[in-house]
């Protein structure tokens, strides 16, 4: 079996008054990418502090790459690049001057050829002499991103990488993001942009009060959990047998869950004996939004193992 890329063994971590991580245990495999999702609060941030030694644990244990993030930090830091949700940077430097001490930290003197490199795949050459105070949020994050890949780990983990930025930096980040990922860097992804998860995580991991409360294959999740939406405008009352199902309304227009495709029929017959005409219908599998919902709502759902 090959080393784990990032690994969790029972991992809490208690403050006086909360529990922000309660007996969390995960295995990211090397050159997978990653989605962990949860609501804020869940402990996503708290988990990735401990990954990057930011912040200790107060039991259990996480390596990186095989190396302990305690005992052997200085090598765990070097597998990891982290970028933070939080827009931290130094307003003396450049962006090319940031990149450059960045590379230092790790110990990377000559380093410029691969600082080009990032530079121009996450589009920041016209701003490579620029100083850092005077750039947009955007940019500002694309230096981040920048910031984690200097020392060439094979571990990446992303918080929350395109929040406050336009749809163009979004897709130029993604492709640059895709590309080490098909050269087997390791991505971890949180984002509350749930389509992104479910377009680019191979397997993601849910936390609900510190606890994961599902973790699989992405297409497991969704085919386990999602079933079919059905989006119905109604000339007529609803049915009162279907109210159940009803997920979300809108005067006229209602949509509901059902759990599999050859369920709709009975929807429909619903209607058609209830009176109500059906001016309009869309159905349609649910999405990793429905999901995630669905997840986050049961208060029955299992602690994954």
């Amino acid at each position: 079996m090959s080393i784990p890329a990032i690994e969790a063994r029972d991992v809490v971590k208690r403050y006086p008054r909360v529990t922000a991580l309660d007996r969390v245990s995960l295995r990211i495999e090397p050159g997978e990418f990653f989605g962990l999702l949860g609501p804020n609060g869940a402990g996503k941030t708290t988990l990735i502090s401990i990954v990057a030694g930011l912040a200790r644990a107060t039991s259990g244990r996480v390596t990186v790459m095989g190396h302990d993030v305690v005992s052997d930090y200085r090598t765990a830091r070097r597998c990891l690049g982290v970028v933070p949700q939080e827009l931290v940077f130094d307003p003396f430097f450049t962006v090319r001057e940031t990149l450059r001490i960045q590379s230092g930290y790790f110990g990377l003197t000559r380093n410029d050829d691969w600082i080009d490199e990032v530079i121009a795949n996450l589009d920041l050459g016209a701003k490579a002499d620029a100083n850092m105070r005077s750039l947009s949020g955007g940019m500002k994050r694309r230096v981040l991103v920048a910031q984690a890949l200097v020392h060439r780990p094979p571990v990446i983990v992303l918080d929350e990488p395109t929040a406050g930025v336009d749809v163009e930096l979004r897709q130029g980040l993604w492709a640059f993001v895709g590309r080490l990922n098909k050269d087997g860097h390791t991505i971890v992804l949180t984002t509350h942009y749930l389509e992104e998860a479910q377009q680019m995580c191979e397997r993601i991991a849910m936390l609900k009060a510190g606890r994961i409360v599902a973790m699989e294959p992405t297409r497991e999740l969704l085919a386990r959990l999602s079933g079919v939406k059905m989006a119905l405008k109604l000339r007529g009352p609803l049915p009162p047998a279907l109210a159940p199902q009803v997920v979300e309304q809108s005067g006229d227009r209602y949509v509901l869950k059902v759990a599999q495709p050859a369920d709709v029929e009975s929807v429909l017959a619903a209607c058609r004996t209830a009176g109500s005409q059906i001016d309009d219908i869309e159905v349609g599998h649910s999405d990793l939004e429905d999901v995630f919902l669905q997840v986050m709502s049961d208060p029955a759902q299992k602690r994954a193992a």
